[in-house]
């Protein structure tokens, strides 16, 4: 069975940080490119960061650029972000989605083939 599983979130005070991981179940990431969401109750889902199949391509949604930093490792078979000077609008259940792309193509937000089930941050004092 093909499966995408986050982990890593947690309650956090302001200004601190923590470390989601997106691990591959039954699959390779080896070709796909890696993306993670975010949805905070009664907002839509928006793109937080995204990395290529390569590794060599990254893109962050401006309200995290300079704070989040995505990365993979591809003999874990997982993929990484790490979230320093958190704010309580990063409150949201962050997800990480999956798509087969070529290395040339970059990443997107955009029809992804896999979703994991998400994993709930809170930045709260």
């Amino acid at each position: 069975q093909l499966q995408v599983v986050e982990s890593g979130g947690g309650l956090v005070q302001p200004g601190g940080s923590l470390i989601l991981s997106c691990a591959a179940s039954g699959f390779s990431f080896d070709y796909y490119a890696i993306s993670w969401f975010r949805q905070s109750p009664g907002k839509e889902r928006e793109g937080v960061s995204c990395i290529s199949t390569s590794g060599g391509i990254t893109k962050y949604a401006d309200s995290v650029k300079g704070r989040f930093t995505i990365s993979r490792d591809y003999a874990k078979n997982t993929v990484y972000l790490q979230m320093t000077s958190l704010k309580p609008e990063d409150t949201a259940i962050y997800y990480c989605a999956t798509k087969r792309i070529p290395p040339y193509r970059g990443c997107n937000y955009d029809a992804m083939d896999y979703w994991g089930k998400g994993t709930l941050v809170t930045v709260s004092s």
